[in-house]
């Protein structure tokens, strides 16, 4: 019985076939390189389901442009995209010959210094024009781009008498120079006084002797209330009132700039008050005359005096 199953040719021949299959994968050569541990096997995907509304097409990526050159104006890196819901830009009007500074809250935007050349175009609400501001930018200026901290504008108007051209490129100069990215503009056509970069001191000369930074016309204020600005003024002092809506004087203080007579510095000063309701008022900043002691470079803001909690 056991030599007959030594010489069965059939369970030799499957034992050695069943010897010769285990002892392979353990004898084979490796590959070449080092492998590394084995991948974790990964779930497939949750299935998608199908919609059953309309089909929605996905929008298509816009590329990023590969052309080197200047930053277009007010236009930040991709790869720091804006995501405040509102932006608030500084615009600078005239009144009286002079500049004035007021704010535009409006949607997020990259394009900061587009938005505040176009809102300059469009000129002062119906509140600030009650004060005197006007815009000279007529139909605009096109921003052409920024390099090295100089920005390239094109106005669209341009020409008239040197005086009225002088304002309207402060107004752009004064306005754009905001931005940490823009320190000097250079105008397309250029100036007449300079072909060159120019920045806000070219134009120091075409402020009032007191500008009012905040707040601005038409704003709801409540106490305490900061106003702030610079001034040239008879020895640095800058003085303020509060109007409620009847005219009368409900607070008052003064400070100090940062710059005596002769050169123009900031300041800042806290006033209070109490209203027994929401109601329009007035803050007024202006300078004691040296002469007379009566008011004089007075800045009127209508504002909305709102009462405390």
């Amino acid at each position: 019985m056991r030599a007959a199953r030594l010489r069965s040719p059939g369970r030799r021949t499957l034992a050695g076939l069943l010897l010769a299959g285990l002892l392979l994968p353990a004898c084979a050569p490796p590959r070449s390189g080092s492998l590394g541990p084995a991948p974790t096997a990964v779930p497939p995907p949750a299935a998608t389901p199908t919609p059953t509304g309309p089909a929605v097409a996905t929008p298509r990526p816009t590329p990023a442009p590969t052309t080197a050159g200047p930053t277009r104006l007010g236009t930040p890196p991709a790869a720091a995209p804006t995501s405040a819901a509102t932006i608030t830009v500084e615009l600078w009007f005239v009144r009286d010959g002079r500049l004035a500074p007021t704010r535009r809250t409006r949607p997020g935007t990259p394009a900061t210094s587009r938005l505040a050349l176009t809102e300059l175009a469009v000129g002062p609400s119906g509140a600030e024009a009650a004060t005197g501001m006007t815009t000279l930018l007529g139909g605009g200026a096109e921003p052409l781009g920024i390099a090295d901290g100089v920005a390239t504008v094109r106005l669209a108007t341009t020409g008239g008498d040197p005086t009225t051209e002088r304002l309207r490129r402060a107004q752009v100069v004064w306005t754009l120079t905001q931005f940490p990215t823009v320190r000097r503009v250079r105008f397309d056509p250029a100036s007449a006084d300079s072909d060159g970069p120019i920045g806000r001191a070219d134009y120091a000369d075409l402020l009032p002797p007191i500008v009012v930074t905040g707040p601005v016309v038409g704003q709801r204020v409540t106490s305490p209330l900061t106003v702030a600005g610079s001034a040239d003024v008879y020895e640095a002092t800058v003085s303020l009132r509060v109007l409620d809506a009847g005219g009368r004087e409900i607070a008052t203080t003064f400070t100090t700039a940062s710059c005596g007579t002769g050169c123009r510095g900031d300041y800042r000063a806290v006033v209070a008050w109490r209203v027994p309701r929401e109601q329009r008022g007035t803050v007024e900043v202006y300078e004691i005359s040296a002469d007379d002691g009566s008011r004089v470079n007075v800045v009127r803001v209508p504002v909305t005096l709102v009462p405390g909690r």
